[in-house]
């Protein structure tokens, strides 16, 4: 599977307009790693507990864009965009989705 953030696949034809796909996961903060950032917020650095969050969140949401997008046929997501929102005290969302298509070679079509 292709997954692009760009509206186009260099290199292949989009052969095949398969529609919106799309993916998320909502997670909460652990209590006791939110202790820790808040601690890491008095001395500065990477809060790495929220990096990894993020990170695992992504990589989730990106899973389901991707299994929705083979369910219906797709071999490429392109112009894929990324969003989180707050749903909840401590729980956010992350969004992706992108449009799914089928691609074949540049050179095999003519």
């Amino acid at each position: 599977m292709i997954i692009t953030n760009i509206e186009t696949v260099p290199g292949k034809t989009i052969v095949k307009h398969l529609g919106m796909v799309q993916g998320n996961t909502v997670r909460a903060k652990h209590v006791g790693k939110d202790i820790l950032a808040g601690f890491k917020n008095v001395f500065g650095g990477e809060l790495k507990s929220y990096t990894d969050l993020l990170t695992e969140s992504r990589e989730e949401a990106t899973q389901r864009m991707e299994a929705q997008a083979s369910a219906i046929g797709a071999n490429a997501v392109i112009n894929v965009r990324y969003s989180t929102s707050s749903v909840a005290a401590g729980a956010a969302e992350l969004f992706v989705y992108g449009t799914a298509v089928v691609v074949e070679d540049a050179s095999s079509g003519s």
